[in-house]
């Protein structure tokens, strides 16, 4: 753009009109011709139109085109154009996992999670079946399957699915107990819950699955917790002892019974071996009787010599005299007899 566009000894837009001002004429600059005009205008409608016409869809999401308010197609993670002015994307995280919490709100998630401070009493407190009431915290995990049924089926998608969630829950939490619900019950309460929940979705079409419900905490009211935790130690006390009852019970009573057997065991086999020794001697004297009414002679001497076996070998060294002999002791080995004459050594073991 020259200088003269703006008049003599112009410098700019103000510079222009500080000439016509001063010159009294009034000739636009060339940027502000019709001509110039028209072409930034279509310069304009096309960078829009270039912006309406392309979209682009996130790995975790599919996109509904929308023409005049009715689908026409769905499209898949990518670049993707539509026609602008016409045609409307609504995106939907169909591989993301959505959740809803109920009796608290989380502010911020991470290594140190913040929750909201508000009360949410109202979602939380819940009638069990023994009239007790205690306070359930709980988180429904779900990702959505139909992305129309999603959006399109029903109004209000999001505040009926938080209400369908808390009437699940209240009707099982009202079947059970309150020692069931604080204790032992809430996996089984959590399991239930997300059966009947899934039934109630697809009976109303809302295009999700639910893969989750976790109890987040589940505690009395606060005006009874001392009180809970009175009790709860008590039971833990009584559990313990009856522990150590069983556990004494299964030590003492095994090992008597295990000695009673055993007392009635070698009872018995002492019974068998004094009745198989009898009936061995019984057998054994008649056999002795039979050889004996056949060759007395022989079996006498038999016996005789038998317990000459059986008895000598007791009796240590052995002197044997001969009835004939007078007064004259025969030589015998001095080693032989010295066991049974004893030691001549005198006690103090010294000289001749």
């Amino acid at each position: 753009m020259d200088d003269d566009d703006y008049g003599p000894a112009s410098r700019g837009p103000l510079d222009w009109v500080e000439n016509v001002r001063a010159s009294g004429q009034v000739r636009p600059p060339s940027w502000a011709t019709p001509r110039f005009l028209r072409t930034a205008a279509i310069g304009l409608l096309a960078v829009i139109a270039l912006v309406n016409i392309s979209f682009q869809i996130k790995p975790e999401e599919v996109g509904l085109v929308l023409r005049f308010g009715q689908r026409v197609r769905t499209v898949e993670p990518g670049l993707h154009f539509k026609l602008p002015f016409v045609e409307q994307v609504l995106r939907v995280p169909v591989q993301r996992q959505l959740k809803e919490e109920f009796g608290f709100r989380t502010v911020t998630a991470g290594i140190q999670t913040r929750y909201s401070a508000a009360d949410f009493a109202g979602e939380s407190v819940m009638l069990t079946g023994d009239l007790n009431v205690a306070v359930v915290e709980w988180v429904v995990q779900y990702r959505v399957t139909d992305p129309y049924n999603y959006l399109f089926k029903l109004r209000g998608l999001t505040d009926t699915f938080r209400s369908m969630s808390q009437a699940v829950m209240r009707e099982v939490v009202g079947d059970r107990t309150v020692t069931e619900v604080l204790t032992v019950g809430r996996q089984e309460i959590a399991t239930t819950s997300e059966v009947l929940l899934q039934e109630m979705v697809n009976q109303y079409e809302m295009g999700i699955v639910i893969e989750q419900i976790v109890l987040q905490d589940v505690t009395p009211p606060d005006p009874v917790k001392p009180s809970w935790d009175e009790v709860n130690q008590a039971q833990q006390q009584r559990d313990r002892l009856i522990n150590e009852a069983r556990a004494e019970y299964n030590k003492v009573v095994p090992r008597a019974k295990g000695e009673a057997e055993q007392a009635v065991l070698q009872a018995e086999g002492y019974a068998l071996e004094r009745v198989n020794g009898a009936q061995g001697d019984a057998t054994r004297f008649k056999a002795i009787y039979t050889a004996y009414r056949r060759a007395p002679e022989v079996t006498r001497r038999r016996l005789y010599l038998e317990t000459m076996q059986r008895v000598l070998p007791a009796l240590g060294s052995k002197i044997f005299m001969d009835k004939g002999m007078g007064n004259v002791i025969p030589l015998l080995p001095i080693d032989g007899i010295k066991g049974l004459l004893g030691s001549t050594e005198p006690k103090g073991g010294g000289g001749q």
